[in-house]
């Protein structure tokens, strides 16, 4: 198995601003994301926003943690890449872009190799029930997280 991930949009009814308040919050990410057990703070950057966590997520066929590296961008955009961890690689971001009429284009996007071990047990039905927790769905959680 190769990489992993994906690239889920969705129109919310809900303006760049609040929605924006959640994404930046990555501590409470677990809190409205399905699979994502765990972000367990280690620094700050000078904001007080989250710089690196540990994350701790359900990979169907094992716990996967990494310790992850955030960064922040003109309050659109949320990115994030692995620093160590149980995958080979991982990265992944939110893009939120005011479309009008108080809603916004909300895009999730996440790539990630597993690595050849964790690779072989996620194969198939799995690979693709994955796909679907960890990048499908996630602009609808956004979405319900803003009561929309």
């Amino acid at each position: 198995m190769g990489k992993l991930g994906g690239e889920a949009s969705l129109d919310v009814d809900a303006s760049l601003e609040d929605l924006w308040a959640i994404v930046e919050d990555v501590e409470s990410a677990p809190e409205w994301q399905d699979g994502l057990n765990e972000m367990n703070v280690i620094d700050r950057d000078d904001q007080g926003r989250v710089l690196r966590a540990e994350s701790v997520s359900d990979a169907k066929v094992k716990t996967v943690k990494s310790i992850v590296r955030f960064s922040y961008e003109d309050r659109t955009s949320v990115r994030w890449e692995q620093e160590k961890g149980d995958l080979k690689s991982v990265e992944g971001g939110w893009e939120l872009e005011a479309i009008g009429d108080g809603q916004t284009r909300v895009t999730y996007w996440l790539e990630g190799d597993p690595g050849r071990m964790l690779g072989m047990a996620i194969r198939g039905p799995v690979e693709d029930k994955l796909r679907d927790i960890l990048v499908g769905g996630r602009p609808a959680e956004l979405a319900a997280r803003a009561g929309v």
